[in-house]
Parts: structure tokens; sequence; C-alpha cells
């Protein structure tokens, strides 16, 4: 179970939508944020503010 302040590693490459980059799998996140929705988590990355994540593409660290 996940919950606000987890670390999180990204379990496959993703292209992130807007910011013209990917995150590579096994990029760890730090600091997510639940939201409203279960399947999705807010957090932050070094190059991209405001990051919505999906949960199938996450495992806790």
């Amino acid at each position: 179970m996940l919950a606000d302040g987890d670390s999180v590693a990204l379990v496959k490459d993703l292209k992130v939508k807007g910011a013209g980059q990917s995150l590579k799998e096994g990029t760890v996140i730090k600091s997510i944020r639940l939201t409203d929705n279960p399947d999705e988590i807010d957090c932050r990355h070094d190059a991209i503010k405001g990051l919505v994540l999906r949960t199938e593409f996450i495992r806790r660290r």
C-alpha cells in the first residue's frame, strides 16, 4: 500500500507528454502524494514539475 511521502521506482521507460523527455526504468521518485483517484499519484522529478503517474508503472521502493 502506498502512502504520502513514499519513494517509488518506475518499472518501465515512460515518455512524458509535454516535457520532451522520457523517464527511464528504475528512476526513483521521492515524496509522492496520493490523489483522489486511486490509480494515480502526484509527484515531482528534478526536471519535471507537476508530474502525475499511473500506479501500474511504479513499484514501492
